[in-house]
């Protein structure tokens, strides 16, 4: 389906238990493929960059079901610098779409360091958009979200089927390529969540996995999870240091 040039996608979200994930793990594998991507059995690492602006409004909009909004990320793999992405994925009501557009370390850097005039010298206008939302509103560094992604793929349909485990928010730094920032959990070591994307039609053998979860469909997201788990170590903080001063 199409949004005017903007290609969109279907994606439904879960929460499931380990219990769950190992027998749709065994169901999975005859009939899909491993991503590419993956380089050991249990997954690769994702971590992102999230971004908001002066008003939280990526924050906001997810919280009240806005329809139609926008989320700003930089992802790396591994927490590597060899692929970064500077990503915008949108939701069009049921629908989701992704933009994304190559940086180097170096742009990365300077962003953190308040600097986006690279952006603006880009071919790319998708970065030039970037541009303009730091200048109007202030878009800024936000929160790290780390996490290990389990992916298989299945050309029918054009079906992606991810596990996203240790789901983490990172803590006292946007340093995205710094290995020993503290991470801390934000989803029940029991549960991981179980993402399925695909474009106009999921096919029947995918449709009979669905069937046999037990949870439902879930407006999960893991940029406002580790927000929330952000804020709640802030308060923590400020009630320690109140006792501590009182």
């Amino acid at each position: 389906m199409e949004y005017g040039s903007v290609k969109l996608r279907h994606e439904l979200k879960y929460y499931i238990n380990w219990g769950e994930y190992e027998l749709l793990k065994s169901r999975i594998l005859p009939v899909m493929q491993m991503d590419e991507n993956t380089q050991r059995p249990e997954g690769y690492h994702i971590r992102s960059l999230y971004f908001d602006d002066m008003y939280d409004t990526a924050l906001h909009e997810k919280l009240i079901g806005d329809q139609r909004r926008n989320k700003y990320r930089i992802r790396i793999y591994e927490i590597s610098d060899k692929v970064i992405k500077f990503e915008r994925k949108s939701k069009y009501d049921a629908y989701i779409s992704k933009v994304s557009a190559s940086i180097t370390r170096t742009q990365v850097e300077d962003m953190l360091a308040g600097d986006y005039t690279s952006l603006i010298r880009s071919d790319n206008p998708y970065l030039h958009e970037i541009y303009a939302k730091r200048n109007v509103s202030l878009l800024r560094p936000s929160i790290i979200v780390d996490y290990l992604r389990e992916a298989y793929i299945l050309r029918e349909g054009n079906v992606r089927i991810t596990f996203d485990k240790f789901i983490s928010a990172g803590v006292g730094s946007f340093q995205i390529f710094d290995k020993e920032i503290p991470v801390f959990p934000v989803v029940d070591k029991g549960q991981l969540v179980l993402e399925i994307k695909y474009d106009d039609y999921l096919p029947s053998v995918i449709q009979n996995l669905v069937r046999s979860l037990t949870g439902d469909i879930t407006a999960i997201s893991k940029f406002v999870m580790c927000r929330k788990r952000l804020s709640d170590i802030k308060q923590v903080s400020r009630r320690v240091v109140t006792s501590i001063n009182g």
